[in-house]
């Protein structure tokens, strides 16, 4: 919040402390001081009293506490009482620099004011991040299953651009592979000439998939005709192509339709097609270099990683990258891809996969594997691995064995709920509001849910929690919001300036503005750990203290017009804190619920 400042500090602080010949750090590093009367940072000194100590300067016979404390006072008395503050003490080898409040409490204000819905975002970094999420399969159904890496994925690039980075938002649809065939199969022989109907594509590709898999279970004899028209498949059979490539759009235009209503899009969608071939070439070069190890015909091609690594202990093992029959496995492609990836955009910083914990080591080896073949860009992968989602009743979702609650049906199931509450408390709405403001808490809800726990955690999604409008999820944060702008519709005007308090702040005051100066750090801290609960905790603190001010603070009302004047503008900087920390969550706003 303060980042400008406390950087100008910093510096006047390695000056004095190279005019008394003191190693100077190449940082210094602030942390919040707890509210007693008045905001404050502070800064110790025990680093540079140990690494002075280290290079033979320190004075004779002090002890490193004894010594920071020295130097703490020594800067305090240096540097002085810097504007915009209003004490500055040196305390057991801590340098404490108190704000004044009023200057403190305008500075957060203005800082909202010209921020606005992008309250909380930092400054540019000039780095260039590729994120890639969401990766469902063609031909099958788009479930609950999927809907936690679109969340998670298009959280993490909101918040990756709110802290400074320039984001790529990637997609890899896996548009082959036996699964397709498998379908290709179950329309060639029992729905031919069929097409999917106008609303409902993915329902419909989704459910002649768990039909082919239940024929072929029902009778093993016919994967027989599956590994036919595999190999036809494989040759490039024009007939099976064609039919491919009518099919796959079908899948397409009914993923659009999800990303839509999610409010996701992508700047590169990748497909498993593109990358088998390379993939393929890419693995003989493998062989050639003694990186695979090729065992066709009686086996496959395989990569012994800890063999290459004269690991002793079992820590990568070894995989599969070309089966026996010299057909494509995921590592065939995966590989192939990465390398696209850094062609495309060299100046990558980070490349981040959203994928399922469960392939964290494929994806160790996948990672390892670019490493020895070379690739100076293989430090920059990243696996940002997530839990899955289970039904009510700790159900699993299998597209296999239909045990999927489709996205659809939840949204629906959503907005039904979220449609009862809301009629239940404003039924002067009307329908088209009502229906509008359903979507946004039912979606709402769905997306809080999944985000507002921890990635590697399991999520059990509960509607009472989930749809809570007094309770840690997002139709409270949502109604804070409302709460806010209720305030300033009826003031008439939006307050065109940033004024301090003129009156001794109310503690509701203090904490409201206490948790909004904290978003900077929250956007902060998310995106170094890329995990959006960050946001949907600092969201709902924010919520908690707006209307524990809502509650105790009057603002209309209020005794004094300087107090109207001042905390109107209070109820818009949260307003705006609000509305860009459920924007970082893909959450919508409403004005009225």
């Amino acid at each position: 919040m303060f980042e400008t400042e406390l950087a100008q500090i910093a510096e006047r602080i390695r000056a004095i402390l190279a005019e008394h010949g003191i190693p100077a750090p190449e940082s210094i590093d602030w942390s919040p001081i707890p509210f007693s009367g008045t905001w404050g940072v502070a800064t110790n000194f025990f680093r540079v009293a140990a690494a002075e100590a280290r290079a033979g300067k320190a004075p004779q016979g002090m002890k490193v506490p004894q010594r920071a404390q020295q130097i703490a006072a020594l800067v305090a008395e240096a540097l002085g009482t810097p504007e915009g503050f209003q004490k500055v003490e040196a305390v057991r080898g801590y340098l404490n620099l108190y704000f004044d409040p009023a200057a403190y409490a305008q500075h957060v204000l203005e800082v909202a004011f010209r921020q606005q819905q992008r309250f909380g975002s930092l400054a540019p970094r000039g780095q260039r991040v590729l994120v890639e999420y969401s990766q469902p399969n063609t031909h099958k159904a788009f479930h609950v299953g999927h809907l936690r890496n679109v969340i998670l994925g298009e959280s993490v690039c909101r918040i990756l651009e709110a802290a400074g980075y320039d984001v790529v938002r990637a997609n890899y649809i896996g548009d082959i592979g036996l699964h397709v065939i498998k379908w290709l199969w179950n329309y060639i022989n029992y729905h031919h000439g069929e097409a999917p109907p106008a609303e409902g594509k993915i329902r419909w590709m989704g459910d002649l998939y768990a039909e082919a898999v239940k024929r072929l279970e029902a009778n093993p004899d016919l994967e027989a005709e599956v590994r036919a028209l595999f190999a036809r498949w494989d040759a490039r059979d024009p007939e099976i192509v064609a039919l491919w490539e009518k099919t796959r759009q079908w899948s397409m235009e009914g993923f659009d339709e999800v990303y839509e209503r999610l409010g996701v899009h992508f700047d590169r969608v990748y497909f498993e097609s593109e990358v088998e071939d390379p993939g393929k070439e890419l693995v003989e070069e493998m062989i050639a270099k003694g990186i695979a190890t090729d065992e066709r015909p009686d086996g496959p091609v395989v990569v012994h990683l800890d063999e290459l690594l004269g690991l002793k202990k079992e820590t990568y093992r070894s995989y599969v990258v070309l089966r026996s029959d010299g057909t494509s496995l995921y590592a065939t492609k995966d590989l192939p891809l990465a390398i696209l990836k850094f062609q495309e955009y060299p100046d990558l910083a980070r490349s981040i996969y959203v994928i399922d914990v469960r392939q964290s080591l494929y994806m160790q080896q996948i990672f390892k594997t670019l490493e020895i073949m070379g690739y100076p860009w293989a430090d920059k992968l990243y696996h940002l691995a997530y839990e899955v989602v289970n039904l009510p009743g700790n159900v699993t979702m299998s597209s296999r064995e239909g045990t999927v609650v489709l996205l659809e049906d939840l949204m629906r199931e959503a907005a039904a709920r979220a449609r009862a509450v809301v009629e239940e408390k404003n039924p002067a709405l009307d329908d088209t509001t009502k229906d509008a403001v359903a979507d946004a808490v039912g979606m709402g809800a769905i997306k809080y849910t999944m985000l507002a726990r921890e990635n590697t955690k399991i999520v059990t999604f509960d509607w009472e929690r989930a749809l809570d409008f007094n309770g840690v999820a997002a139709p409270y944060i949502q109604y804070a919001h409302v709460r806010a702008n209720s305030i300033l519709r009826k003031a008439g005007e939006a307050p065109a300036d940033v004024l301090a308090p003129a009156h001794t702040l109310h503690p509701a005051e203090v904490e409201l503005i206490s948790q909004l100066a904290q978003l900077p750090e929250a956007v902060r801290r998310a995106a170094e750990d890329f995990k959006p609960l960050h946001i949907a905790n600092q969201a709902y603190e924010i919520a908690r203290a707006f209307n524990d001010f809502y509650n105790q603070c009057p603002v209309l009302n209020a005794e004094a017009e300087e107090v109207v004047a001042f905390r109107l503008r209070l109820v818009a900087a949260a307003k705006y804190a609000l509305a860009a920390a459920l924007r970082l969550l893909a959450i919508d706003a409403p004005e009225r619920m």
